[in-house]
Order: C-alpha cells, then structure tokens, then sequence
C-alpha cells in the first residue's frame, strides 16, 4: 500500500517544487514590472474608465505596452478599429515568441496551450525560451507566467486605488519601469554577436530618429534592428 501511495505523493511534490521555481525565477521581473502596472492603472482611472474597465485591460489583455497605448487612444478618443490594429501590431512579437516555442508547447494537451499562449509576455518568454525541448517544464513555466499575471493585475488594483486619490500619478516617473524592465530582459540575454548588433543597431536608430523627429521611428528601429542581426547571424555561417 505505501508503494502505491508514494509515487503519487511525489509526482505533486515534484509539480509543486517546479511552480515554485518558475515563481523565483520570474521575481525579478515581477519586482521590477511593480510601477509599470501601478501606472497602468492609475492611466486608466485618470482617462475616464471605471475601476471594472481599468482592471478588465489588465486581466484581459494582459499587454503592458499594449494597454498603456490603448488607454492613450481611448483617451485620446480614438475609434475601435484604430484601437484594435494598434494593439494587434503592437502585440504582434508574440507571434515569433510563439513561433520560436512552438517545439516546446505543442506536444502538450490544448487546455496547457492555452493557458501557457495566454500567459506568454515578453518575461515569460525571456525566462523559459533558453531551455530546449528536454529541460522544458509545463509546471515551471505555468508558476513564472501565473504569478507575474497576478503580480501585474495586483500592481494594477494598487494603482487604480491610488490614482483615484492622486491625480497626475503618471507624472511621478513612473513609466521608467517600462524602459527598466525590458533593460532587464534583454541584457541577460546579449550573449551573441548577432544579438550585439541588433542591439547597437536598435539603440542607435531609435534614439536618431527620435531626435529627428521622424514619425515611427520606434518601429524603424525594430526593424532596422532585426535586419542587422539577421544579416550578422547569416555572414557568420556563410564565415564558418
């Protein structure tokens, strides 16, 4: 009887020790994620939603960038199909996120891919797209993305609870989260010369053409970026 029992008692110690491990590994961000969704939903509150509306981004849309655009847009009184093709491409890295972890997710069941598609942010990404298929762990990945997800929407509450106290609370500085935690992201992550490139190269066009003043720099950027890397990657092994 104990033989029985015991194997079933260590498979859930197991899953629970690799949802921990996902939730340490993801700390960092999470810590560093705080005042990103404190502004986002004082912003909310501040461009006229109510607190329903304003958590609903956060527990619906789940996209950082995304809502704090959205919510600029709403404000702004722009129209929903507007409003709709702006998230789409801003949200549109996800589909190489999913591309590049497709190996990985789609051996499981459905009910695991989409929980793990919802849950896929850029953090997510950066803490589990190293592992290959073999070190891949469901239960690791689901504890880094399930507790940023609440993390966010628990830093999102405190911020619609305390922009509806304070105004202009997006004045505070807030918004240097967004720039520190993709610095966080991606500078682990600098371990190539293809990855370097693309990184001079983005630093350098967007802050030219921000001081250029030219119109969608930032995705000029992106794709200037992505282009140098590419052609790196591709002269290194034309090279070896």
């Amino acid at each position: 009887m104990n033989s029985s029992i015991s194997p079933k008692y260590s498979f859930s110690e197991s899953k629970l020790r690799c949802l921990w491990q996902g939730t340490i590994a993801m700390l960092p961000l999470s810590v560093a994620v705080l005042p990103w969704g404190v502004l986002a939903g004082s912003f909310a509150i501040d461009a006229g939603l109510n607190p329903f509306e304003s958590q609903g981004l956060s527990a619906i849309l789940f996209a950082g960038s995304a809502q704090l655009v959205a919510i600029g847009m709403i404000k702004a009184g722009a129209g929903l199909m507007t409003l709709l093709l702006t998230t789409l491409f801003i949200t549109s890295r996800h589909f190489l996120y999913s591309v590049s972890m497709r190996d990985k997710i789609s051996p499981l069941p459905i009910r695991w891919r989409l929980i793990l598609g919802f849950l896929l942010t850029d953090e997510l990404f950066a803490v589990c797209s190293h592992r290959n298929e073999q070190q891949f762990n469901r239960w690791f990945a689901l504890g880094a993305g399930l507790s940023f997800y609440l993390v966010w929407n628990f830093a999102t509450l405190f911020g619609i609870v305390v922009g509806s106290q304070i105004s202009a609370l997006n004045e505070f500085g807030l918004d240097f989260a967004v720039a520190a935690t993709f610095i966080a992201i991606v500078v682990p992550n600098i371990k190539s010369l293809p990855v370097v490139v693309s990184v001079l190269v983005a630093m350098v066009l967007s802050v030219g053409l921000t001081v250029a003043h030219v119109n969608g720099g930032l995705i000029i950027a992106s794709v200037g970026a992505m282009i140098a890397g590419y052609a790196t990657e591709r002269l290194q092994e034309e090279r070896s």
